[in-house]
Formats: C-alpha cells, structure tokens, sequence
C-alpha cells in the first residue's frame, strides 16, 4: 500500500448515494486522483415525507464516514475537508445528524452554502475547458438543488442556487410510480421554467454568449439516454430531452434502470431531473455540453491552489 508522503488535497463526498474519499497530490489532476475509494449509501430511502433523515440514515452516514477516514489515514492522509451534499445539509434534523456523526467519529461534517457549490462547480468546469473555453455558464442538477453559476476568467461572477434538485422535484411534485398523469408533469415543466427563468432573466442576455456545461450526474445519464447516437454524446439537446419526458413517466423505475446511462438508484428520480434539464435548456439556449468536472472536483483544485510550496506552511479551507 502506497503512503502519501507529504501535503495533499482529500475530500470525502458524502452524498445521497456514496460517501466517496478522493485525494489529489500538489500538481495532480482530479482525472487522476492519487488515492479514491467509495462507499454506498442510499440516503434517498432514509428521507421521511419531512424531509427528516432516519436513524439509520445517519448510522450508515456515520459508518461510510469512518470508513473514508480510516483509509485516508491508513494511506497518510491526515486533513480531509468531509463535505455533506444537500441530502443531509436540507435535511430537518440536519444538525442533529452531524452531531450524532461527530459523537460516532470524531468527524463533523461540513457544509457548503448552495451559492459556494455554484461557484465552486463553476472552478470545476473553467479547469476543465481552460481559458480558451470562452465566456462559461455552468449548471449542475443534483438531489436536492440546482446550481447555475457564470463567468468569463478563474472565478465565477454570477452564482445562485435554487431549490430544484431531481430528488426534491420527485418528492414533491411527482408520484413514486407511474402513472404520472399530464397535469402533474406539466405543474412541474410550469415550476421548474418559472424558478429558472427568474434565476436567469436579469443576466440572460449577457450569457448569450456563453458556452453552456452541464456538470452533473443527472445531466450525463440525460445525455448518454438523449442523445446516445454518434455526434451527440457529449451534449444535451432540448428537443431530445423533450422526446423522453412523456416516455420516462409511463415507465416504471424498474424499467427506467434498464435504459442506457440511467442507474437503478437514480432511476425513480429520472423523469424529475430531466424535466428540470427542459427547463434549463429552454432558457440557456437548447443545447449544452457535458462536462465531467463539478462541486466535489472544483473544491479539490481550490485546496490544491491553496497548498503552499514546498516550506511546508500549513493551507486554509476555503470559505463555506
């Protein structure tokens, strides 16, 4: 087993389907981490209709998070930044959960605000496409939030998050199983443009511009389902996602796990995540592309930028 000698960037992602450890050395590149290891979760079956994470939620959270520092430790790692996504940061008995974790572990979980999630994501993709990328505005859908984020240097200079996350919308506005009747799939659609365009409207036509990147798990699994045919594979086109919508709600979730690029555990939350994407396209101009870089991998270059040379002064975290 190799140790990691000397300053490192780790982060352990703890989310609604894995608690994933992922350490960068000075130099590295998320595409070729040092060190990763994951461990399941599902957390989407520990939220009550409240919104409050069971017991048991929290006692696979606090066993996933003693695992990921158990082998960050065993490989020399010593300073993780443990970040908790939305599933435990929106959930009612947030605090609670983290104070039970940290009793269990020694680890308190840290949350990022959804606006530094945005910017952060925005990091991620303006690595990714670098400078010759051109002016950016990057969207991520993740469970329980939306983060949409822009700007044309390093850092992002329009940053909001809204309350859309392909989980969220499933709980609350659409059925556990088909049938998914019109009218609820078009109070979503209704909802879903509603929020974005007011998110958008004050800087659209400055983003015109932009190069759009979808930097999410929900809008990669979307474009390898729309767009699985050659030339389209790394984008995500409205009227692709617009031809699938109407097929994901006669489908039941068993069936939806069976298409190409949806997973079984995201496969309940398929129709909500591509309804929120119509809505993002229908307002960021119809088509983007996929970027494999978001939240977990803008943080790790921004702990990276803030590892010193080699005098071996200690770094800051970044601002939460």
């Amino acid at each position: 087993m190799r140790k990691i000698e000397g300053l490192s960037a780790a982060v352990l992602d703890v989310g609604s389907f894995s608690a994933r450890l992922v350490v960068l050395e000075p130099g590295g590149s998320p595409m070729d981490p040092v060190l990763t290891h994951q461990t399941r979760l599902r957390l989407d079956r520990e939220l009550d209709d409240e919104g409050r994470l069971s017991r048991s939620g929290v006692k696979a959270v606090a066993a996933a998070v003693r695992t990921g520092m158990e082998v960050a430790r065993e490989h020399g790692v010593q300073d993780v930044f443990p970040l908790a996504t939305s599933s435990i940061r929106d959930a009612v008995n947030a605090r609670e959960a983290v104070r039970e974790v940290a009793g269990e572990t020694g680890v308190e979980l840290r949350f990022l605000s959804g606006r530094r999630e945005a910017e952060l994501t925005y990091v991620g993709a303006r690595r990714w496409y670098g400078a010759a990328g051109g002016p950016l505005l990057a969207l991520d859908i993740g469970g329980g939030t939306v983060e949409l984020s822009a700007g044309s240097g390093e850092q992002a200079t329009f940053a909001r998050s809204l309350p859309l996350g392909a989980r969220s919308v499933t709980r609350d506005w659409l059925p556990a199983e088909p049938p998914v009747r019109s009218k609820q799939v078009r109070a979503l659609r209704d909802h879903a443009l509603e929020e974005v365009a007011a998110a958008l409207g004050d800087v659209k036509d400055e983003l015109a511009e932009h190069r759009v990147a979808g930097c999410s798990k929900v809008l990669r699994q979307l474009a390898r389902l729309a767009g699985d045919r050659p030339g389209r594979t790394r984008e995500l086109h409205l009227e692709d996602v617009r031809e699938w919508i109407p097929r994901l709600s006669a489908m039941p979730s068993a069936r939806r796990a069976q298409l190409p690029g949806i997973s079984r555990q995201r496969a309940q939350q398929a129709l909500g995540g591509a309804i929120v994407a119509e809505a993002l396209l229908t307002v960021a101009g119809g088509k983007m592309t996929i970027c494999p870089w978001s939240t977990r991998d803008g943080l790790l270059l921004t702990l990276l930028d803030q590892l010193t040379d080699a005098t071996g002064k200690k770094w800051s975290r970044p601002a939460a």
